[in-house]
């Protein structure tokens, strides 16, 4: 016995400009039945939220499926899968497409060579899936936006939910952030750690999708962005701030990323205030409230 709901869309052009656009959503529970052998040409994302089954690949190899778990159906590769005839499983899907999947999967959030992913917990993904089940009323005048919106926010959820990785990265990663606005090379950061370059490159790349020096550009231009916008610092003493001693190279790095120089993004985005912008992030369940104040008329309201 098995229950089954599920709803397909087809997004106009417009639509598919946003970069991903939701296909479909469903969500199934019970002794499924088989799926295949198929071939798609979109991706699908099945998260397994209970029970189990197996998953077979183009070569006919089985591999075991425990819940919690992720299946990855990806564009022309065969895929044959279902839950155990006994038990089956509690299995939620989103299907998608669009340009922004090659970018997904260069950054690691999508992995064609990888159909079954271990997760520490579906509790996260199958939200994002439940809200966009809701989302999938036939009424509804922002469906395609809305379900196209959560398809980006599942790929993050997934990620975060893999049993391989922590959900805000390992200690590697934290420690480059925290040591990121250091003079220190790449290779200067890998032997901090005890570790080859080459090393560091794949610790990186699995964790965050890209390049160490990407990754440290990253969090080191954020922080001139800051520094720009809210002090009144030359541009010189930024860049020292941020790991660089040629302010000239600084320069035109953050131009050449950026798009624009610092001297014209601060005159953009400069918002100096003493005391300068808090590093405290605000509770947004509490945010601070700003006090009415008493004019010569009487209060405000």
């Amino acid at each position: 016995m098995y229950r089954t709901w599920m709803r397909f869309f087809t997004p106009g052009p417009a639509h598919h400009r946003l970069g991903l656009v939701c296909l479909g959503v469903g969500l199934q529970y019970g002794a499924l039945p088989t799926v295949g052998p198929r071939v798609l040409d979109h991706h699908v994302a099945v998260v397994i939220s209970a029970g189990g089954g197996w998953y077979a690949d183009p070569g006919g190899r089985r591999t075991t499926v425990t819940a919690p778990a992720l299946l990855w159906l990806t564009p022309g590769v065969p895929h044959h899968y279902a839950p155990d005839p006994g038990t089956g499983w509690d299995e939620g899907f989103v299907d998608f497409t669009g340009p922004a999947t090659a970018s997904y999967t260069d950054l690691g959030y999508i992995e064609p060579d990888r159909p079954v992913v271990p997760l520490s917990d579906a509790s996260g993904p199958r939200a994002v899936i439940g809200r966009t089940a809701r989302a999938a009323r036939r009424d509804n005048p922002l469906l395609e936006v809305e379900t196209g919106a959560a398809v980006h926010e599942l790929l993050v959820a997934l990620r975060r939910a893999r049993a391989d990785l922590t959900p805000d990265g390992d200690l590697v990663l934290k420690a480059l952030a925290r040591d990121a606005c250091l003079p220190l090379t790449v290779a200067d950061h890998a032997a901090r750690h005890g570790m080859t370059p080459a090393e560091l490159r794949t610790a990186v790349r699995r964790g965050a999708g890209c390049s160490p020096k990407d990754y440290l550009l990253g969090i080191r231009l954020g922080r001139a962005k800051e520094l720009l916008a809210a002090t009144e610092l030359p541009v010189a003493a930024v860049a020292r701030r941020v790991g660089y001693d040629d302010p000239a190279y600084f320069s035109r790095l953050f131009t050449r990323r950026v798009g624009i120089a610092p001297v014209r993004f601060r005159a953009q985005q400069g918002r100096a205030v003493p005391g300068g912008w808090s590093d405290r992030v605000p509770d947004p369940e509490d945010p601070p409230r700003i006090e009415r104040t008493t004019g010569h008329d009487g209060p405000v309201g």
